[in-house]
């Protein structure tokens, strides 16, 4: 590693999305810094099945507690820096509660950040339902103007179904990308005029060629702006979990 590169802690909560991530930044690192190269990374996942009793009882603060573990263990590691390539893992994140032992890119703020550069207006979330219903998105995206908008509840129970019976165990299926598909013909139906694909495993089965919206993969841009921060193209991230300000004049997100 350059003296002058940061080392990246993956802070991985599902392995598909992780992998994802994990193989973005890799190649990314072999594109501008040559065959081979990329800066120092550690991978740290505990397995979700700790984690998900709490998602479903609703108990966010012990998820964050879990999800500390792993910062810990990055931190010793010697990373400067962590990334989480899960969507959902930041409602538990942005509680109070204790500083995390290094500073994290808030994955939303990525996102809402190219959403912006695009010009977009307003944005469908595809994601798991506590993704698709929490507030991480809506704040993020208001704080730029732009209007954020869930699917239908029908929509999100297909979505999240989808989610957690097949693409975190590695099952991409053409019945799942058509239902997909439809579910954003849908967004497309309210006025969005872009998608954002914030599970980390939905690229992997969606991607731009078969989308009938333009996509934001929240996997790909979170690992590039990793890169960009290991090699000091970008600030180092200031955030050790906890609330993030909303905008002063948030914008009503669109429900049904």
């Amino acid at each position: 590693m350059q003296k002058n590169h940061r080392h990246l802690g993956i802070l991985a909560h599902s392995a598909e999305g992780a992998a994802l991530s994990f193989q973005t930044f890799c190649r990314e690192g072999f594109a501008r810094l040559g065959p081979h190269a990329h800066p120092d990374v550690t991978l740290d996942l505990i397995p979700l099945s700790r984690s998900m009793p709490y998602w479903e009882s609703g108990d966010y603060h012990a998820v964050r507690a879990i999800l500390r573990e792993s910062a810990e263990r990055l931190a010793a590691a010697g990373a400067d820096f962590f990334i989480c390539p899960d969507n959902t893992a930041h409602l538990a994140f942005e509680l109070d509660g204790d500083p995390y032992p290094i500073p994290g890119l808030h994955i939303a703020e990525v996102v809402a950040d190219e959403a912006a550069a695009r010009g977009h207006r307003k944005v469908g979330i595809l994601g798991t339902r506590f993704t698709m219903e929490g507030p991480v998105y809506p704040r993020a995206l208001a704080a730029r103007g732009i209007e954020a908008a869930a699917p239908d509840p029908a929509d999100r129970t297909a979505v999240d179904t989808i989610i957690f019976d097949e693409l975190v165990n590695g099952v991409f299926t053409d019945t799942a990308r058509t239902a997909y598909q439809h579910v954003i013909e849908h967004l497309a139906d309210q006025g969005c005029d872009a998608v954002a694909l914030v599970c980390t495993e939905i690229p992997l089965l969606i991607t731009p060629e078969t989308s009938p919206l333009p996509t934001l993969d929240s996997t790909r841009l979170q690992a590039r702006a990793a890169l960009d921060v290991a090699t000091g193209a970008r600030a180092l991230p200031t955030w050790y979990g906890g609330p993030v300000a909303p905008a002063p004049s948030p914008i009503a997100t669109e429900r049904t």
